[in-house]
């Protein structure tokens, strides 16, 4: 009987050797009944030990596979996105909600807030304030024209060669918006003629510390408000540039009273202005000799050493505190040198040049003050000095009541 063959030849291949047909061990039970099949059918294929029309052979070319579903695809991150370095938590709620990390699947965008600030500031720009310091005839201007390359400085602004210098110490600022590569900056600059210039200096300093403070209060003012603006007007001073005469002998004792004040409520940045008219080895001794009498006295000058936030930090401030006071010559006129227009100081010897690293050391002090610590300068201004100054307001008055804005208020921030 056809039949009959066909279950006594499916009862050999299911049972192994050593039992009896149709037994399976516990070991065979879970076979595929796919693979049954297609195992009964090669065997009947290879014995053809029957033939009947009721069972013709099967062809295994028509038997079609099981569907194999495809894993879902991991979305790929963009050519220019570094590998993270994301980790796998390990431990008891690894993974779960509020872990310390888990282990991306894909490219989520997060670097991109980089991109995203440089649009908001370069839209929104923002402010730095540099004040000068000095007796008049040191060059103060002309270096700072000379550090942003235009007429921004007050003499540039309107001042007159028949002014007479004033018998106390005025403040006076001149603001410019000057824009590079559409990143848009309001730049102040503050000066201070008279300083220095009197028989008697006694407590010359103290209207220049007093308009610091004056900026601080009308900041802190603005932002105990109530209804305060969205964005404060900057006026605060990032930096102060003190103008050391090039005698080559020591500091003036006004040049140490003024320092020791002024270094605790800004960042101050010491400069021997004019340097060319000391010999490279006259100006060597000459800056070791400041340096050595600021640290006698106890006059820390910007970058301070505490405020160094790592050793990358530590090493580059290092070098540049070795550097300091820099020596500097400023100049807003060009000469032909070498086929090559540059700024410089014409003598009967030569030209000194200014961004010539082996005639002065200005580019050292362009280079620190704007392309490398520029916002570190307004940074150590709001997180030390502000923050010291308002600590100290709110602990003496027992806290600021808030201002309501007036007609007035709303004018003054205006103007």
């Amino acid at each position: 009987d056809p039949g009959r063959r066909m279950r006594a030849a499916s009862s050999l291949l299911l049972s192994p050797r050593g039992t009896r047909p149709g037994h399976m061990t516990r070991h065979q039970r879970p076979c595929h009944p796919l693979w049954t099949s297609v195992a009964f059918v090669r065997h009947l294929q290879r014995t053809d030990s029957f033939s009947s029309p009721l069972s013709p052979k099967l062809d295994m070319s028509e038997m079609v596979p099981p569907e194999v579903r495809p894993k879902p695809a991991v979305p790929a991150k963009p050519a220019h996105v570094v590998p993270s370095s994301a980790h796998t938590p390990h431990g008891p709620g690894a993974g779960g909600p509020g872990s310390g990390g888990s282990t991306l699947l894909g490219y989520i965008g997060i670097d991109t807030i980089i991109e995203q600030m440089r649009k908001k500031t370069m839209k929104t720009g923002f402010d730095f304030n540099i004040m000068v310091v000095g007796h008049s005839g040191l060059g103060k201007s002309t270096l700072v024209n000379t550090l942003f390359k235009s007429q921004v400085s007050r003499k540039s602004a309107g001042w007159s060669r028949d002014e007479k210098i004033p018998k106390t110490v005025e403040i006076k600022s001149v603001s410019h918006v000057i824009e590079e590569g559409g990143v848009k900056m309001k730049l102040t600059i503050i000066d201070t003629p008279g300083f220095g210039d009197q028989i008697n200096n006694n407590n010359c300093w103290e209207p220049i510390e007093k308009y610091i403070n004056e900026q601080y209060e009308k900041f802190l003012k603005e932002e105990v408000n109530i209804a305060r603006k969205k964005r404060i007007p900057d006026t605060r001073v990032h930096c102060c540039l003190y103008f050391i005469s090039p005698t080559g002998h020591s500091l003036r004792q006004l040049d140490i009273e003024f320092m020791k004040h002024l270094s605790r409520v800004v960042n101050l940045i010491p400069v021997i202005a004019k340097s060319d008219t000391l010999t490279p080895d006259e100006k060597t001794d000459f800056k070791q000799r400041v340096r050595k009498e600021l640290e006698i006295c106890g006059i820390e000058f910007y970058p301070q050493k505490e405020f160094d936030e790592d050793t990358e930090d530590k090493s580059d401030n290092d070098k540049i505190r070795e550097a300091m006071p820099f020596a500097v010559v400023g100049s807003d006129k060009e000469y032909q040198v070498n086929s090559k227009r540059v700024l410089g100081r014409k003598s009967p010897w030569g030209v000194v040049e200014v961004e010539n690293p082996n005639h002065c050391e200005f580019s050292l002090l362009r280079d620190f003050l704007i392309r490398s610590h520029l916002q570190d300068l307004k940074e150590v201004t709001h997180n030390i000095h502000y923050e010291t100054y308002r600590a100290k307001r709110l602990n003496d008055n027992g806290g600021l009541h808030p201002i309501s804005t007036g007609v007035g208020d709303t004018q003054e921030s205006n103007l």
